[in-house]
């Protein structure tokens, strides 16, 4: 297959055109910032047409991940580059389709877990999951990652060609021990003695292994009778306390020291990102990719906590 990746090279992307490329795949990364890789990488301002548009043509799939990291401070400019950077790359990349004369069948198009609502109560699938926004209990400040999310994927529906199936991966974090990922962030934690519950740890927690996110990916690629909203997340979420609490066994950590808010506050301060990537609570499950037959490979996070342990030793 011949598989086109907009904003491939970031740890999301890295890890899909690797997986790709080792099987055989002829992969095309299109980069704000070429360099070079084991696979071909193409130039693009993921805002306007220019001659990467003829990488499209006739590729098997395209799998747009375009976006800036939302690992930062929400300051203004940095809540506009976040909002502009997925909206203009998700219209850009249909108005090209819409030019193919022979598109990808498919379009996976990031998004993400974070557009269902803060809940403890129940799961959110693609059915009955509740889309955020409205919560009592959230702060305000939480509306933004919603606001960006719908927009997201409500630039994808506008502008995809009616001849390509569109797929949304509604995707949880991606456990990989690639270096600068969460999962990397997390078990420094552990190391250093912070990895206890935060806030008092009943945050769900949703996930997915990185092997469990590719073959998700290649199983939506071939499956064509799926489309719309996917969940791409592991089918246990837990609770942050329990979540930590695992790391720590794979990592042979025994204590983890709590922090209240106002700590994890200062932390986040510290670290130039937002408190609500550790407070807000993901219940996410994926229904959709159960029900399709779909099995995962690490569904508890005891057993992909210790496999990427081991791996990052």
């Amino acid at each position: 297959m011949r598989i086109v990746i907009p904003g491939g090279t970031g740890q999301v992307g890295t890890m899909l055109a690797r997986s790709f490329h080792a099987d055989g795949h002829d992969v095309v990364v299109l980069s704000r910032d070429p360099s070079p890789a084991p696979w071909r990488v193409v130039g693009w301002d993921a805002r306007t047409h220019g001659s990467w548009t003829s990488e499209l043509e006739g590729a098997d799939a395209v799998i747009n991940l375009a976006g800036r990291s939302v690992n930062c401070r929400y300051t203004p400019a940095n809540r506009r580059a976040i909002l502009e950077s997925r909206v203009d790359s998700a219209r850009i990349v249909g108005e090209a389709l819409a030019h193919c004369r022979q598109p990808p069948p498919v379009r996976l198009q990031m998004s993400t877990a974070t557009i269902y609502s803060h809940r403890y109560d129940a799961a959110n699938d693609e059915s009955t999951g509740v889309i955020g926004g409205h919560e009592p209990d959230a702060p305000p400040k939480w509306r933004f990652s919603i606001d960006v999310a719908t927009a997201w994927e409500a630039a994808a529906r506008e502008t995809v060609p009616s001849r390509v199936r569109l797929v949304l991966l509604r995707a949880a974090m991606v456990m990989s021990p690639d270096r600068g990922g969460i999962f990397a962030m997390l078990l420094r934690l552990v190391r250093f003695g912070l990895g206890g519950p935060v806030a008092g740890g009943r945050q769900f927690v949703s996930w997915i292994h990185e092997r469990d996110f590719v073959r998700a990916v290649e199983w939506l690629i071939a499956h064509r009778e799926l489309d719309g909203a996917v969940n791409i997340a592991a089918p246990n979420p837990l609770p942050y306390r329990d979540f930590m609490r695992d790391l720590r066994t794979a990592a042979h950590v025994p204590i983890g020291l709590p922090a209240t808010r106002w700590m994890l506050a200062l932390g986040t301060w510290a670290l130039r990102t937002e408190p609500e990537l550790v407070l807000k609570s993901r219940r996410v499950v994926p229904r959709r990719l159960l029900e399709s037959g779909f099995h995962f490979e690490f569904p508890q996070w005891s057993s992909a906590a210790s496999e990427l342990v081991a791996r990052a030793d």
